[in-house]
């Protein structure tokens, strides 16, 4: 487990991330000035369709301004700083990557939401929180490196309450080894796709009842589709965070969705 750990914090150890992204937001002006999601959504929101999944995913939700929400694999906190914006709620981040956690400080900073928008350093499988203490989770294209799946899916229902809601983004496989690298493993040792129907096995004995379940493969296709006719990406964007291979991982991720070799899930469950 210590050796699959040290992979993922290999592949997304970002040495140097908070200056980077420094350097590419004066893009945007002086540095007090205050940065919004929207701006920052292709540089921050590192999943599959980017800030439409996240904003669709929240809706399905149900986010409330009253609620206490935790991200894991939080990232650079995009996702987490649209939630506190949108809905005005309060939002914990989680990420093993301590560069990623601490380039996301500086941009909740810059978009003027450390009021209500938090992060630290630490693993998925040992949340560092009390049981029953947020009424959502979110775990957006994170389990795809976690190989004790039923320990994660425990722990986020640990750190739920009763009737709070669990909902989840991510890569699943189709059943045909994928082309590596990707944007989540450069090689096969840090990668552990499971089928939606494993997902789903694996997280309803953990204490959940499926509220929503959706294949978003074909979104995801059409959002590739997109991104190859407009061509390279303007800056700032998610090779900042990823570095300079960052083009080859796309377009792995691209060929292995149009090949059928892996999905995208939606699904939202209750915790029971």
């Amino acid at each position: 487990m210590t050796d699959v750990l040290d992979g993922v914090r290999d592949h997304y150890r970002a040495t140097g991330l908070t200056e980077r992204l420094k350097a590419a937001l004066m893009a945007f002006g002086p540095e007090d000035r205050r940065l919004t999601p929207e701006q920052l959504g292709a540089l921050d929101q590192f999943h599959t369709r980017g800030l439409a999944a996240t904003t669709e995913l929240a809706k399905l939700a149900g986010i409330t301004a009253d609620m206490s929400v935790l991200d894991v694999g939080s990232g650079v906190g995009g996702p987490a700083r649209f939630l506190a914006a949108t809905y005005g709620c309060r939002v914990t981040g989680v990420d093993l990557s301590e560069p990623f956690v601490d380039a996301a400080r500086y941009l909740t900073e810059r978009a003027d939401l450390s009021g209500q928008v938090s992060f630290q350093t630490a693993s998925a499988l040992e949340l560092p929180f009390d049981d029953g203490r947020f009424d959502a989770v979110l775990l957006q294209h994170v389990a795809m490196n976690i190989s004790d799946r039923a320990r994660l899916y425990r722990e986020i229902r640990r750190v739920l309450k009763t009737g709070g809601r669990f909902a989840t983004y991510d890569v699943v496989s189709n059943g045909a080894e994928p082309h590596y690298p990707v944007p989540w493993a450069r090689t096969p040792a840090t990668s552990f796709l499971l089928t939606a129907a494993a997902t789903r096995q694996a997280i309803e004995p953990a204490g959940f009842r499926a509220l929503a379940w959706q294949d978003d493969s074909e979104a995801a296709k059409a959002w590739i589709v997109r991104l190859r006719a407009s061509g390279p990406p303007p800056s700032p964007n998610l090779g900042v965070v990823m570095g300079p291979d960052f083009a080859q991982l796309s377009a792995n991720l691209g060929r292995n969705l149009m090949e059928g070799r892996i999905g995208i899930l939606t699904a939202v469950f209750e915790a029971a």
